[in-house]
C-alpha cells in the first residue's frame, strides 16, 4: 500500500456528511480532488479552519474557515 499524498486536518474535530472519520482531527487520502472535496463539504467549530496539506512538500493547497452562522438567531 502506498502512502497518502494529502492530509485533511484541523485543530478541532471535523464532521460532515461525507467525512469518513467522524470527529477526527485529520484524515489522509491519495487524491487531491478527493481531499479538497471532503474538506469543502466538511465543517468544524467556528474558531477553527480545515486545511488540505500536500504531505511531501508541506504546502497548504486548500484552506476553509469555519462558518459562524452569524445570520441564525434564537430570538423570535
Amino acid at each position: 500500500m502506498t502512502s497518502a499524498d494529502y492530509r485533511i486536518e484541523s485543530n478541532q474535530p471535523i464532521n460532515g456528511l461525507l467525512w469518513p472519520a467522524r470527529g477526527a482531527h485529520r484524515f489522509e487520502v491519495k487524491d487531491r480532488a478527493l481531499a479538497v472535496t471532503l474538506a469543502a463539504k466538511s465543517f468544524t467549530l467556528p474558531s477553527s479552519e480545515i486545511r488540505v496539506v500536500h504531505v511531501p512538500t508541506g504546502e497548504i493547497v486548500f484552506r476553509k474557515q469555519a462558518s459562524s452562522q452569524a445570520g441564525i438567531s434564537d430570538e423570535a
